[in-house]
């Protein structure tokens, strides 16, 4: 099979596809334009433009969420405190997509939420063979910076990002 690059071939041609989550019903104290919206878990995952869940594969066709790749339950947000934890698992321990993953994950969110949210994104533990090595890139504010002056990759992240046809 050949890769999105043009000439390699698919590290895990055959991944597992999971079922998509449900919409999340919008409640009446949603709705009441007199309290204050709070941001949760849920809408990092869903609602926020769809922040997590919709983000491409960049190998395969899919979504994240449609790989199990990122999952509502490996969201943590804390409105109070400002900060957001996103774990997400690649689907092979040794996936040489991994940063570009996570990286696209990091840049979804810094465009949708305010400035004052402090973000970890970071591999599930135990999951990938360089977890370590690609977590400490991906907490690295300049690294992340230096990566996204690239016009290359940050082509390759706009695409996991742009909506599916």
């Amino acid at each position: 099979m050949v890769g999105p690059g043009g000439g390699t071939a698919l590290e895990n041609a055959n991944p597992l596809i999971y079922r998509r989550s449900g919409e999340r019903p919008v409640t009446a104290r949603e709705e009441d334009d007199e309290l204050p919206d709070s941001i949760d878990d849920r809408e990092i995952f869903d609602n926020l433009a769809h922040l997590i869940r919709s983000i491409n594969d960049p190998e395969h066709p899919l979504t994240l969420e449609e790989l199990n790749v990122v999952e509502q339950v490996r969201v943590k947000v804390n409105d109070a405190e400002s900060t957001v934890a996103v774990e997400f698992t690649p689907t092979i321990p040794h996936c040489s997509m991994a940063t570009l993953i996570g990286l696209s994950i990091k840049v979804k969110l810094i465009r949708s939420l305010p400035e004052r949210f402090k973000l970890d994104v970071h591999i599930t533990p135990g999951t990938h063979a360089s977890e370590h090595a690609v977590n400490k890139q991906l907490a690295d504010k300049e690294r992340v910076a230096a990566a996204l002056e690239n016009s290359h990759l940050l082509e390759v992240v706009n695409q996991c990002l742009s909506a599916r046809s």
